[in-house]
């Protein structure tokens, strides 16, 4: 059961995005109001008539390893080859690489849309979003001529390999090598592990983008490059050459997104594995940032993307589920389970949770345009706002996933209701792409000091004249006394309160942008709007005061995490 939620997709674009801004620029000039709706209508009817459908085999049979290559289960390959001609992947790419140029939001929206229909076939195109903006921005003319067209259109794919066995989070730890050729091209040889579509039978060629070391490289992350290495070779005149010696040894049984191959990807183990550099030598760093800032955003989405596939199963089994008389209601007679108090509470959080998800990617996502537009206020409100997303983007989709499965009762327990699945798969989402933990680690050490703390003082200044509960404002004032500390903070006392402190300023954020959501629908007809203004006020009186019982936790100092050594853990 899938239904695209058109209109609070419109809502959160039009008041929050607030796309009809960015339309109004010559950049944007073909994001009509028309334009925009066709858009997300028809994402929405293709998602619901084509990878909808695959949700319960791409989870039941999954992606599966042969020795020729892996195999997806049937029907994958004809909805991507109908995703591809429909050129649902071109919406914000360069139109000087066969793109629409149009916004990123828009783009957002769209894989919001798949993604909630059919979340681990979504991976797919999200992966060579990264790969895109890397080539975008780091590529050289050949490269983008040879291979962004191909990997707009979504013919080819890209991936990202970053992550080796002995170099989890720890990238400096990396040993894959490149190796001059004397032409120009390098030998490329190593392991890379947790490879999302690392190896498929989708499309025509896999565009795999791999840091390496080039010999005699500085140790760490200084001494990392880029390399392009295609599955294929790929001739001068864009045609597919011979087999490249990219090698997929297994794939990884997981807990969810069984039907997104995680492959372990070997190397150049014949020695005829030929990558280009992409940018500079050594500026490897710069450009995996580029792709993983991307991905991050992306990822704080698939949190929206389960939340709302979670909560439409709860909504529907809760409004079918006859159980009990409602206590209250002074009748024997038994009702479906949404008239109950404790379920209203778990769907009204649900959704209240799901939309303050939603509102905060929409934010970020139109701080990208606007960055591209060359505000350069927006390109740092992004870069502040990137770990918020992604990390409370997730841990919001965990939590409603789970909310899903309790509302479900012991029905939630059976994997066929399918509830289960949002939980299994939107699991790995708080890990990967920089574990959450890594994001506060972000948000405390680099993002607090951006511009010597204006960054984060502008955001403060918005939100605080804007916001009109008392609750919210004590809790926007807290976030600014936290980070007071937190600046002057020892390294281990800033480290330790991390995580408290980024959920927050991430609630603080979605509860401005919920309050002001609920303002708008205020005066308002139809069950939408009802449940908009509901959704706000359940956040901002509920959600909201848990955020400011965090403030001891972190104004917190470390010594008490370290009161007792690893032997006493294991007690």
């Amino acid at each position: 059961m899938f239904t695209p939620p058109l209109d609070e997709q419109r809502f959160v674009l039009e008041h929050v995005t607030r796309l009809a801004e960015l339309g109004a620029t010559d950049r944007f000039a073909a994001a009509t109001p028309d334009l925009v709706d066709a858009v997300i209508e028809g994402v929405g009817s293709f998602a619901e008539g084509e990878w909808a459908p695959l949700a319960r085999v791409s989870d039941q049979v999954g992606a599966k390893w042969t020795p020729e290559g892996v195999v997806m289960p049937e029907g994958f390959a004809a909805a991507y080859k109908a995703y591809v001609e429909a050129g649902w992947g071109t919406i914000s790419a360069p139109e000087a690489f066969g793109g629409q140029g149009l916004p990123y939001a828009l783009a957002s929206v769209v894989l919001e849309t798949l993604g909630t229909a059919n979340m681990a076939f979504t991976l797919c195109p999200l992966l060579s979003v990264g790969a895109i903006e890397a080539l975008v921005h780091h590529g050289s003319p050949e490269q983008q001529a040879l291979y962004l067209p191909k990997l707009v259109s979504g013919e080819w794919t890209g991936t990202m390999n970053l992550t080796e066995p002995q170099a989890g989070s720890d990238v400096g730890a990396l040993r894959a090598k490149a190796t001059p050729r004397g032409d120009g091209t390098w030998s490329i040889s190593g392991t890379k592990i947790f490879i999302s579509f690392g190896d498929h039978d989708l499309a025509d060629n896999i565009v795999h983008l791999v840091l390496a070391r080039t010999p005699d490289g500085p140790a760490g992350t200084k001494g990392i490059s880029l390399f392009l290495v295609p599955k294929y070779r790929v001739n001068p005149d864009g045609s597919l050459g011979a087999e490249n010696d990219v090698r997929t040894v297994s794939i990884e049984h997981k807990m969810g997104l069984h039907g997104s191959p995680t492959c372990v990807l070997s190397f150049g183990d014949h020695g005829e594995c030929v990558g280009e550099l992409i940018g500079p030598e050594f500026g490897g760093m710069r450009a995996m940032f580029t792709m993983m800032n991307n991905a991050r955003l992306n990822v704080g989405l698939q949190g929206v993307q389960a939340a709302e596939a979670a909560t439409q199963k709860a909504v529907a089994y809760a409004r079918e589920r006859i159980q009990s008389a409602r206590a209250g209601s002074g009748s024997p007679a038994p009702v479906a389970i949404i008239e109950h108090p404790d379920v209203r509470r778990m769907l009204l959080r649900m959704k209240a949770l799901t939309q303050a998800a939603r509102a905060l990617l929409y934010y970020a996502a139109g701080m990208v345009d606007r960055a591209t537009l060359g505000d350069k206020a927006a390109q740092a409100r992004l870069e502040l706002l990137t770990p918020l997303a992604k990390a409370y983007g997730t841990d919001l989709g965990c939590e409603v996933a789970n909310l899903g499965i309790q509302v479900h009762g012991g029905m939630g327990y059976i994997e066929e209701t399918g509830a289960a699945q949002v939980f299994r798969d939107v699991r790995i989402t708080a890990i990967y792409e920089g574990t959450n933990g890594i994001q506060a680690a972000d948000l405390v050490g680099r993002k607090l000091g951006l511009e010597g703390g204006e960054t984060l003082a502008r955001l403060i200044a918005d939100m605080r004249a804007e916001a009109e509960d008392a609750g919210l404002r004590s809790l926007i004032d807290a976030c600014e006394e936290v980070a007071g500390h937190l600046r002057a903070a020892a390294v281990d006392d800033r480290l330790a309160a991390s995580y408290p402190f980024l959920t927050m300023l991430s609630t603080a954020v979605a509860g401005w942008l919920m309050e002001r959501q609920g303002r708008i629908a205020a005066n308002g007809d139809g069950a939408f709007l009802a449940m908009k203004r509901t959704a706000a006020r359940f956040y901002v009186e509920q959600v909201v005061p848990e955020a400011m019982g965090l403030m001891v936790a972190a104004m917190a100092p470390a010594d008490i995490l370290y009161a007792v050594g690893p032997d006493e853990f294991a007690a």
